[in-house]
Parts: C-alpha cells; structure tokens; sequence
C-alpha cells in the first residue's frame, strides 16, 4: 500500500529543525518510507522575517502551497496544530489522517495574543512561566523577535465548531495533562472522527520530544519505521 506524504507543521516561536528534526521525528518518518514535508512558517526558522502584521494574512495559504494534490497525512503541533486545523476545514479532502497536540481549550480563541508578542518583545512579568518560555523562544538564535512579534499581532482565523465538523478524515488529539491550554474536550468533541491522548506529567513545551506522543502519532499515520 503507498501511503501519503506526512506534512509536519512547527508551533510559535520555533521551527521544522527544531520541532521536528532535533527529536527524531524527520529521521523517523523517512525511514518509514514515507515523504515529509516541513515548511517554517512565515517569520520562523528559514522563512522570510517580515516585520509588518499585515505580512502575515496569508499564513495558512502559504501552508497550502507546499501541499501536493494528492491527500496528505499531518501533524500539527501547538500554532502549527491550528494551522493545521484551519486547512482541514477548509479543504477536508486534501487530508488523509491528521495528528494535533499542544491545542485544547484555546482551539475556540483566536491566537491573536498581545501579551505573547509583547513577551517576545521583552516586556512580560518574570513571574508568569508561560510568559517566560516564550520570551526565551523568541530570543534564542536564529529567531527575530519584531517578526514573531508581528506574527502573533496579525488576526488569525477564528475556529468554530462547525468549521470543525467539517474535517472528516481521522483526528488524533494529543494534549499533555500539565499543558496551560488543558483539557481538549470541546476541540474533540467538535471532531467528527477524533480520539483522545492524554500524556501525564507532560506541559506544553515538552509535548514534542514527548516518546509516547511520538509511537502513538506515528502508529495512528501507519508510519513507524518498525
């Protein structure tokens, strides 16, 4: 049986190399067999950095570009998992079966989130963790703040339940316990066909290198490379 290609999407602040590459996640999939596709999205890793909000309207397009017309597996993690999400409803047939984690109760919200860019920026409270991890993401090599910054300004596409149940292949959503936008019942609910991973102990940004997140994705896309 020839099986799609597995298009991975990266979350805010990070990129496909580090998203998905340093864990294994690349290595894992082509040993597979299988074809990956890993855009960086606008402002992230190797993509153009604009500095403008409006740069950013077309995020999802951009996304969709790199798509084949055949039907395509994908994973989405954190702002890629919505990403992902958005796509699906939008053009249901293009998705074979689909992998979401990092995302639960925001799923409803728009992303659009001034305290996040202002982190990014450098002005946030010390005290507030989340806040924290993102100022230090933004800053790491590599990455530039004024266009993260403008990324998370620019007003996303708001989810709704049924633009949800218009995504008619699979869905496996994947949430860690100790994850800030815990639980995922609505985003599963919303899902036509979707099942349910919760992974204890596990926060946010510790979901991607996660080994149980990873068997249990690949085993749901049929592409383990055993």
């Amino acid at each position: 049986m020839n099986h799609p290609p597995v298009l991975l999407v990266h979350g805010f602040a990070t990129s496909a190399e580090r998203t998905w590459r340093e864990p294994g996640w690349i290595d894992l999939i082509t040993e597979a067999g299988r074809t990956v596709l890993a855009p960086d999205l606008l402002g992230h890793g190797d993509a153009p950095k604009p500095h403008e909000v409006d740069a950013y309207d077309a995020v999802e397009d951009l996304v969709a570009d790199v798509l084949p017309d055949e039907p395509v597996d994908a994973i989405g993690y954190s702002m890629g998992a919505r990403v992902v999400l958005t796509l699906a409803a939008r053009s249901p047939e293009r998705f074979r079966r689909i992998v979401v984690a990092g995302i639960g109760a925001n799923v409803f919200r728009s992303e659009a989130s001034t305290a996040v860019a202002d982190a990014v920026e450098g002005r946030y409270d010390p005290d507030n963790r989340v806040l924290a991890h993102f100022h230090e993401l933004g800053t790491t090599p590599g990455n530039d703040p004024l266009a993260l910054a403008a990324f998370m300004r620019r007003p996303s596409p708001v989810l709704r339940p049924e633009d949800l149940a218009r995504v008619s292949c699979p869905v496996l959503v994947v949430l860690g316990e100790q994850d800030f936008v815990w639980p995922a019942d609505d985003l599963v609910a919303a899902l036509p066909d979707a099942r349910f991973l919760p992974l204890p102990k596990v926060d946010h940004f510790g979901t991607p290198k996660d080994f149980t997140f990873i068997d249990e994705a690949l085993g749901f896309l049929d592409a383990r490379p055993f």
